[in-house]
């Protein structure tokens, strides 16, 4: 128990890495925080005018939940960690991304560190759900059409490329929350008053 409990704390303080924050204040840019939606994540960062901010926070948010889920899959039969257990450390990464210590438990809204982490369960799986991220937004171009669009299919998809429960119910998991997440994107989508892609703050 205490194995799996320092795995999941260990997975959630990395998932709590604000790369947003880091990386726009390195770049000497404003806080993400302080301007458009005031989500910490790249499509706000993109809202400064600098796509390379924007392209550096999307990998590294992507980038910390896939390598924690990877690194959990192969490493499992030498840590002795089951499926579930698996689940759960990539549940922990997520919601560190949404409710970040290091931010007051007020992080982002987890769709690229939720893509990351799709991609670390089934390369399948997270590719055909960013797929879907990537034909609602060009259609649309809203970010938050596109990531409830890949919220929504992405527990089907785990269905379909891993078969596991514990894998459905933790992506079932992150997609209800990353919904939720997004509900005053909805209300301005309803309203028509939702910002486009790259639509600067």
């Amino acid at each position: 128990m205490a194995k799996i409990l320092t795995l999941i704390t260990c997975a959630y303080l990395i998932g709590s890495v604000p790369f947003a924050v880091i990386v726009s204040r390195l770049m000497g840019l404003a806080d993400p925080r302080s301007f458009g939606s005031g989500n910490p994540g790249a499509t706000n960062v993109l809202r400064s005018g600098n796509k390379l901010a924007a392209l550096l926070t999307l990998v590294g948010d992507a980038a910390k939940g896939g390598l924690v889920v990877w690194a959990a899959r192969v490493w499992a039969d030498q840590l002795g960690i089951s499926v579930p257990e698996q689940a759960m450390i990539a549940l922990a990464v997520f919601l560190g991304h949404v409710f970040s210590v290091f931010l007051r438990f007020k992080g982002g809204k987890g769709v690229a560190t939720a893509a990351g982490v799709l991609l670390g369960i089934s390369p399948f799986l997270g590719l055909a759900s960013i797929g879907v991220w990537i034909s609602v937004a060009a259609l649309s171009r809203y970010s938050s059409a596109a990531a409830l669009s890949a919220a929504i299919s992405a527990p089907l998809f785990a269905q379909l490329f891993t078969g596991s429960p514990a894998w459905v119910a933790s992506t079932l998991a992150m997609a209800s929350i990353l919904i939720w997440r997004h509900k005053a994107n909805i209300a301005r989508l309803l309203a028509g008053k939702e910002g486009k892609i790259g639509k600067k703050s």
